[in-house]
């Protein structure tokens, strides 16, 4: 048994939370503003209502003690807080805590990742990642899930990957922490491209097509920054790109929907009512492409889409009508 920390009351800290219980670890929720409803009610009835918490599970809003004695802590904020977060964190914690990232994203203004982010907040913690295809609401409810974790040592990656698995939520290990980060974050990008798409009345080769490329424009990238081509095709890549396009749960997905369906951006995101990441790693990720050189067009045609006013049926002839290209440039011809 584990002593855990989780740092964030969104539907996916209390998702983890739950599992983590379940488990049989000794949990602590740290919730900034809703601590108090959360010991009354035992659920957060609009960011994951159904999911109970377990009578063992504290709740706390005093971070310290959240973190006092515990031999990992989950820092679950949505990916705009998360400087913030691990800044109050700082004083608290410990040489060599372990640190699992499990937002989304990449910060706009530095480009960087969210464990470096942590890291130069926090440079005495064990940072590690925890991403794949894995709906707050799924996960909530037990249903079959699978993970990969990665760490800067094999070591921290297992003692995880032991701390988290259950026989509906499965954990891998890699050492490709940029690989998991870059996937987990340029896939919500992607999913607004795709929920567009099905705002304007598009089919599923549409879906597929992005999809494909995106997963394409993925790898590009990652290759570019050192990250490794498998893990864009793994489960942090095309796993949670799939699911993330595709699934009612996907607030990315809705967002790209509605602005499909002629909303505004902030008309989308207002109407979802949670934080769509998409919107904040899509200048991001623009941001990378242009460092580092690589040519990421879905990319570009969101962020023309959400910060310009393209309209989106624009967007998509654009792409289609691209100059010709080869599918895959590596692979040579029979002349």
């Amino acid at each position: 048994m584990a002593r855990v920390s989780v740092l964030g009351s969104g539907s996916w800290g209390i998702a983890l939370a739950v599992l983590l219980c379940n488990n049989g670890h000794q949990v602590c929720l740290w919730s900034a503003h809703s601590a108090a409803i959360l010991n009354e009610k035992r659920e957060h009835e609009t960011k994951l209502p159904g999911v109970k918490l377990p009578p063992e599970m504290e709740i706390t809003d005093d971070l310290q003690h959240s973190l006092q004695d515990a031999e990992v802590a989950v820092l679950a904020v949505p990916s705009t807080f998360i400087r913030s977060t691990a800044a109050k964190m700082a004083p608290y914690v410990k040489e060599g805590q372990i640190i699992v990232n499990v937002a989304k994203g990449v910060e706009e203004k530095t480009l960087m990742t969210m464990c470096d982010v942590i890291a130069e907040e926090i440079p005495n913690g064990d940072i590690a990642v925890l991403s794949g295809p894995s709906h707050a609401e799924e996960v909530g409810r037990g249903i079959p899930t699978t993970c990969v974790v990665s760490s800067k040592t094999r070591k921290t990656a297992e003692f995880l990957q032991s701390v988290f698995m259950s026989p509906v939520f499965r954990v891998y290990t890699t050492p490709d922490m940029l690989g998991v980060e870059l996937g987990g974050s340029l896939k919500n990008v992607i999913a607004l491209a795709a929920g567009t798409a099905d705002g304007l009345g598009y089919g599923d080769n549409t879906k597929a097509a992005l999809i494909t490329r995106g997963i394409a424009e993925i790898t590009r990238l990652g290759i570019a920054m050192g990250a490794k081509q498998e893990t864009s095709y793994g489960l942090s890549g095309m796993g949670d790109l799939i699911v993330t396009c595709a699934s009612v749960h996907s607030r990315n997905r809705k967002a790209g929907y509605l602005m499909g369906k002629g909303y505004t951006m902030q008309q989308a995101m207002d109407e979802v009512h949670m934080v769509v990441e998409g919107v904040y790693s899509a200048k991001a990720a623009k941001g990378l492409a242009e460092k580092y050189r690589v040519e990421m067009p879905i990319i570009y045609e969101v962020n023309k889409v959400l910060f310009e006013g393209k309209p989106a049926a624009d967007a998509v002839k654009d792409l289609m009508i691209r100059d010709k290209k080869v599918e895959a440039p590596m692979l040579p011809w029979e002349e």
